[in-house]
């Protein structure tokens, strides 16, 4: 059986495609749903934006909630990666400009504009509580630092809690109006976003 096993597995390059059109069936479903929502979205519409029919994402995906449940994952592996970056960085005001900046980004670029996190109760049971698990530590992780700025006397003495929610609100909120074919790109706009958020907190 190991041999047999062996024998089948898909060479790297043929694992290499496969990656490469899972990542593109992601993409494409992003779109969908910034354009349509998760829930007016069919899998016709995603698969139109491939150029291919429906029947082609079964390969990949059993169903419309996987896609967004791996959506999800995508994006939230990032927020994971920003906050190691961040955790390299000397003083509270950069670590927050700096997750302020990527979160954008990734709003911007890795999702493309879509509102994934207005679509978490879309998904079921065990799915959900993972996603709203991780947000939830990544809402720990933004306190954290807001509460390590007001020690170290680089922020005012705010409720971290409500601080976090307003950035995060803010940040969120993107999806709601952020046009990827419009003048304003990601970068420009994490910046802006960096400025004003952690502006807003500074004792300076």
């Amino acid at each position: 059986m190991k041999a047999n096993a062996k024998q089948t597995k898909p060479s790297p390059h043929v694992q290499k495609k496969r990656r490469k059109r899972r990542e593109e069936i992601l993409h494409a479903a992003l779109r969908a749903f910034r354009i349509k929502g998760y829930h007016a979205t069919t899998l016709d519409d995603i698969a139109d934006h491939l150029g291919v029919r429906k029947t082609a994402l079964y390969h990949y995906f059993p169903d419309k909630e996987t896609i967004l449940y791996e959506c999800h994952r995508e994006s939230l592996g990032e927020i994971k990666r920003l906050l190691t970056e961040a955790q390299e960085l000397e003083s509270a005001t950069e670590r927050l400009a700096h997750v302020i900046r990527e979160h954008v980004r990734v709003m911007t670029d890795t999702l493309e504009g879509s509102p994934l996190a207005f679509e978490v109760p879309a998904l079921s049971g065990r799915r959900q509580s993972q996603v709203i698990a991780a947000r939830d530590r990544y809402e720990r992780e933004l306190r954290q630092i807001i509460d390590d700025g007001i020690k170290k006397k680089e922020f005012r003495q705010v409720d971290s809690k409500l601080a976090a929610f307003a950035i995060l609100g803010a940040i969120n909120w993107i999806a709601r109006w952020y046009q990827p074919e419009g003048p304003l790109q990601g970068a420009e706009l994490g910046s802006q976003f960096a400025d004003y958020l952690v502006g807003g907190l500074s004792c300076r």
